[in-house]
């Protein structure tokens, strides 16, 4: 029989939505703010919070990768199937990745350089660490869940030697992947999120309905201890590396920042499960478009569109085209949700459902 897809979890799609708003404005802000305000409260604290989604895309992306991986083990094939469909699942994202390059580098009209089209943006970062974690897929669930983790820690760790190594002798494009970096989403310290993403997405397939709740406090509280101790820690006036940048490369902040998702996450289950249930969220909605929404939303900011405003704007411009901004992407994103719907001339043909398997013996 056809298999019965399952519903998608609200929570995720909540804090991806979340995720999503918290970025619109940070790229506003970052944009379109005078230079003599960039040092004011409300573009310090617009940073601030505009640092995180990142890291919670990446978490939930590393997610949607172990209900992958379950699906491959349910599915009952042989270590192959597993593994290549795993590295499927990167072929597509790095497909998605050129050609968000290709288009951003096309639509600026020459004034972009070549080497644009190779920069290491957030969802080069997902492709490649998918494709290197790929042979967790060949694990059971709960050497899975450790063998994440673990990845996910060694890769913090490593970030600050990673960033004193000499890697001049490598080629730019792949050192651009490796060597932690201001301006590009290299795999140390960013793979860490991606990884610790499938720990708990393969935790989130083991456990029953009646057990959420439970999971979820224990992910909250789980959160707010991560932070805390990590903040005190990396406060402490001993550093176990030669030399490293707290907002760089520092594998505190990539616990802080990991504390924070899971707090967000607990939070948005209660929030989704009791509060707003089965009704409308513009919010989740956002987060079920999210692709399309950082795909329009880059284009639209740092594009061509609105040349003449950016570095111009004082405060209360910035939040007004940020409040217009989120209401674009959400408009944008309820109608791909409602395109289906959509009547279609009747020149235009229409594919005929495919016919029901039947199961032999019926």
């Amino acid at each position: 029989m056809p298999a019965v897809k399952r519903p998608r979890l609200p929570f995720l799609d909540w804090v991806r939505g979340l995720a999503a708003v918290v970025m619109l404005q940070g790229h506003a802000y970052h944009a379109f703010a005078r230079d003599d305000l960039r040092n004011s409260g409300p573009y310090v604290f617009s940073q601030f919070f505009g640092g995180l989604p990142p890291a919670i895309f990446l978490f939930l992306t590393g997610i949607t990768f172990a209900f992958s991986m379950d699906r491959a083990d349910r599915s009952g094939r042989d270590w192959k199937f597993r593994w290549l469909n795993a590295v499927k699942r990167s072929r597509y994202l790095i497909s998605i990745a050129v050609l968000f390059r290709i288009q951003l580098w096309v639509f600026a009209g020459g004034q972009s350089p070549w080497t644009d089209l190779l920069k290491v943006d957030v969802l080069n970062c997902m492709a490649a660490t998918m494709l290197l974690l790929g042979p967790l897929a060949l694990l059971e669930k709960e050497y899975r869940i450790r063998g994440a983790a673990i990845a996910g820690i060694a890769i913090a760790s490593l970030s600050p030697l990673v960033s004193l190594a000499n890697l001049s002798w490598m080629p730019w494009p792949l050192r651009d992947y490796l060597a932690p970096n201001f301006n590009f989403f290299s795999l140390f310290p960013w793979a860490a999120f991606l990884a610790f993403g499938v720990a708990a997405g393969t935790i989130l397939k083991s456990v029953t309905a009646d057990q959420m709740h439970r999971l979820m406090l224990w992910t909250t509280l789980m959160g707010f201890v991560m932070v805390t101790a990590s903040q005190y820690i990396s406060n402490l006036p001993y550093n176990v590396y030669p030399a490293s940048d707290f907002w760089l490369n520092s594998p505190w902040l990539v616990l802080i920042k990991l504390g924070c998702v899971l707090v967000l996450i607990g939070g948005a289950f209660l929030w989704t499960e009791h509060v707003v249930q089965e009704r409308w969220s513009w919010i989740k909605q956002i987060g079920t478009t999210s692709l399309l929404v950082y795909w329009v939303h880059i284009e639209l900011v740092y594009g061509r569109w609105f040349a003449d405003w950016k570095n111009r704007l004082d405060n209360y411009q910035l939040a007004a085209f940020s409040l217009l901004l989120i209401a674009a992407m959400l408009g944008l994103s309820v109608l791909k949700a409602k395109w289906r719907e959509f009547p279609l001339p009747s020149w235009i043909p229409v594919p005929a459902p495919p016919a029901p398997r039947r199961v032999p013996g019926d």
